[in-house]
C-alpha cells in the first residue's frame, strides 16, 4: 500500500503523542505543589507547631520522599539547606509570601523559594526570633524593608553563617 496523503498526515500528528505516551515516571516532569500547614503540623527540626508561632515558614520536598520536612522559620530554612552536610537532593522548597500572608498567623500564599526575595535584619520577629521575611516580589521586599529595616537579597544572596540557628532558643519565649 502507497501512503496516502492523508496516511502522512496521521503520522506526523501521532509523532510527538508517541513521544509523550513514551514517558517514564523517572523521566516525567511533574508539577510539585506546597502542602498546606494544619494546626497540627510541627517543624522536622524541633517539634513545634508551627500553627503557633508567627512569622514565615518554609517546606523542603526531597527526592525520594513523600511528605515535605517543615521549617519553624526562613532562618532554619536557609541553615538546613546550607548546611555542609546536607546531601540529600531537594526536589523543590516553598516558603509563604509575607506581601499576602498574615504575620502573626502565616497561612497559603506558597511559592518557589528559590526565586523570592529576602528582607534580613527586620524588626519583625519569626518563631526562633529573626527571620528572613520572604516575598515573591521585589518591590514588597523593599516595602517591608523600608517600613521594618533590614536588608533585601535573594536566595543565593544568603550564606551558611547569615542563616545562624545557635540564638533562636534563647529568644523564643514560648519554647
Amino acid at each position: 500500500m502507497t501512503p496516502t496523503r492523508r496516511h502522512l498526515l496521521l503520522a506526523a500528528c501521532a509523532a510527538p503523542l508517541a513521544g509523550l505516551l513514551g514517558c517514564t515516571e523517572a523521566g516525567s516532569a511533574t508539577v510539585l505543589a506546597p502542602v498546606e500547614i494544619d494546626p497540627a503540623t510541627t517543624c522536622d527540626l524541633d517539634g513545634m507547631l508551627l500553627a503557633d508561632y508567627p512569622g514565615p515558614k518554609a517546606q523542603i520536598h526531597y527526592v525520594g520522599s513523600a511528605p515535605p520536612v517543615f521549617c519553624c522559620d526562613t532562618r532554619e530554612m536557609f541553615a538546613t539547606l546550607l548546611a555542609p552536610e546536607q546531601v540529600k537532593p531537594v526536589r523543590a522548597v516553598f516558603v509563604q509570601d509575607m506581601a499576602k500572608a498574615d504575620w502573626e498567623q502565616p497561612r497559603g500564599h506558597w511559592f518557589d523559594a528559590r526565586a523570592g526575595f529576602y528582607v534580613g535584619g527586620s524588626k519583625r520577629r519569626g518563631s526562633m526570633g529573626p527571620t528572613y521575611a520572604s516575598f515573591a516580589v521585589e518591590a514588597d521586599a523593599r516595602t517591608f524593608a523600608a517600613q521594618y529595616g533590614g536588608k533585601v537579597l535573594r536566595f543565593a544572596e544568603v550564606r551558611v553563617d547569615m542563616a545562624d540557628l545557635t540564638g533562636g532558643t534563647t529568644q523564643d519565649a514560648k519554647m
